[in-house]
């Protein structure tokens, strides 16, 4: 599937000759992420996010017109490494964006940078492109993926828990999440599992976290399989507490589940209670526009877009002066609508982390309320391997 968003197509010639500035050729962004599957929700967030952004500009990004190039890469390496090619071969595009999946990300990103591109993530931030493996020409604005794993394992270590029962998809931000969550989290662990990343089915999970007898579970299932997981883990009967991280109790997961969520408690660095202007701004916009409730991956798409558009406004819509570019990026001139926000010396977010319970709101439906901070201005582990 292929959308394209024009902000010049309706001005017309007219417009073009009456005012020259108003020439100036949009700059083409490349948005490759996934939009078919138990996962699709996660992608269409990111890229609904990002196109409010720029039609909230009038088709621009920091006074820059822009165009948007999306394709669905089905949550295979392959196909986003054949659209990345595309994309940058075909369509001359300089600057990509969108992945939501770091199997995706490890297949297309090192192509994007070895092409010269420049790589700005919403949401995939694995641990091998944060150490050595940083770039100058990539930046992650939603987190490290072992970060947002390590909040978790704060926040479990706060409420008071000794035991705890990990499980993740066996590919890199599921590594990386059971990494990040035993970094923080001062008990034992009393199993751990990894999951196939295509997996539906959990009762042999389930039934090895009944017999580990843990006082705690945490999981890391993104999308299509964290709505799987708790609907299964409800039915199992085990009433085991469970902390997550975001990626594992969104807005979409929590509508799918209901009453069986209730309880859990989560991490993340935004939620759409928190007492910001611009990220109730946000939240009203986006379900006036989308007549549904964002969720983080939202929030991350359009803090990416806001973050693109200070660098462009910096550069003067340049992006073939990768340098002009990074200096822009790396200042970070915008209001992020998670508080808080800069790039630390891997060009990843330094940023707050929030502790978040799924409790039953005054209208009795369940709701995700935020309760306090975990950790403030937290960067990640891997930050001091990277020389830029």
């Amino acid at each position: 599937m292929r959308m394209r968003f024009s902000p010049i197509a309706a001005l017309g010639f007219m417009t073009l000759a009456a005012f020259p500035a108003a020439a100036q050729q949009p700059v083409k962004i490349g948005m490759i992420t996934t939009l078919s599957g138990p996962g699709g929700y996660l992608g269409a967030d990111i890229r609904d996010a990002f196109a409010l952004a720029i039609e909230q500009e009038g088709g621009k990004l920091g006074g820059v017109p822009v165009q948007l190039l999306v394709e669905d890469d089905g949550l295979k390496p392959v196909q986003g490494k054949q659209i990345a090619d595309k994309f940058m071969k075909s369509d001359k595009v300089k600057l990509l964006t969108g992945i939501v999946f770091s199997n995706v990300a490890g297949a297309v990103v090192p192509d994007v940078l070895d092409g010269g591109g420049i790589y700005v993530s919403p949401n995939a931030g694995p641990s091998n492109f944060a150490g050595k493996e940083c770039h100058r020409n990539y930046f992650v604005v939603s987190w490290q993926n072992d970060s947002l794993h390590e909040s978790a394992g704060q926040n479990a270590t706060n409420l008071g828990y000794r035991k705890a029962f990990i499980l993740a998809p066996n590919y890199q931000a599921g590594k990386d999440a059971l990494d990040g969550f035993k970094r923080f989290f001062k008990g034992e662990i009393a199993g751990e599992i990894y999951t196939k990343l295509d997996q539906t089915d959990f009762a042999a999970e389930l039934a090895q976290i009944r017999a580990a007898n843990p006082d705690v579970v945490f999981q890391f299932h993104p999308g299509g399989l964290g709505i799987a997981f708790m609907r299964q883990y409800a039915q199992s009967g085990i009433t085991t507490p469970m902390v997550v991280a975001s990626p594992s109790m969104d807005s979409t997961t929590l509508a799918a589940v209901g009453d069986a969520a209730v309880g859990v408690n989560l991490t993340a660095q935004w939620n759409t209670d928190l007492p910001i202007p611009e990220s109730k701004a946000f939240v009203e916009a986006f379900q006036k526009k989308y007549n549904r409730v964002p969720t983080y991956y939202a929030q991350q798409g359009y803090d990416t877009a806001l973050a693109i558009a200070a660098a462009l406004k910096g550069t003067g819509g340049k992006v073939e002066d990768t340098e002009a570019f990074r200096t822009a990026m790396l200042k970070a001139d915008f209001k992020s609508i998670r508080g808080n926000f800069k790039f630390g010396p891997n060009q990843h977010p330094v940023q707050d982390w929030y502790a978040l319970k799924v409790e039953k709101g005054a209208d009795g439906k369940p709701a995700i309320v935020t309760k306090g901070k975990v950790l403030t201005n937290h960067g990640d582990f891997y930050a001091a391997q990277c020389k830029l």
